[in-house]
């Protein structure tokens, strides 16, 4: 049974970080593709960061220089480091997870397994 819990969101003002955790039992991220997404109320939920099972990742124009994605393979985590927070970076943060031969594609119905998420708000 695969599941996947976030954690690490909460309420700061602009400038300032947050890193997010997705963490997964069931199955071992090295192996599987990991996706950020951010949802609106209403919305699909949008892509942000992707890691690859080669350990390539991409981001969204909005938030290149400013998150890292990456992986911690002891513990079975993906972090989502968020530096220089934007109000525009609010949203439900939400991590996806999917087996993969290399890289992991930044869409969200790509996805087989993914998580309630971890409420971010920049004010």
């Amino acid at each position: 049974h695969v599941q996947l819990v976030e954690s690490g969101g909460g309420s700061v003002q602009a400038g300032e970080s947050l890193r997010l955790s997705c963490a997964a039992s069931g199955y071992t991220h090295i192996d599987y593709c990991v996706g950020w997404f951010r949802q609106l109320p209403e919305k699909e939920p949008e892509g942000v960061a992707t890691l690859g099972r080669d350990g390539i990742t991409e981001y969204a124009d909005s938030v290149k220089g400013r998150f890292t994605v990456s992986r911690d393979n002891a513990k079975n985590i993906v972090y989502l480091q968020m530096n220089n927070l934007k109000p525009e970076d609010t949203g439900l943060y939400r991590c996806a997870a999917d087996d993969c031969a290399t890289r992991a594609p930044m869409r969200w119905d790509w996805y087989l397994y993914d998580g309630q998420g971890t409420q971010v708000t920049v004010s």
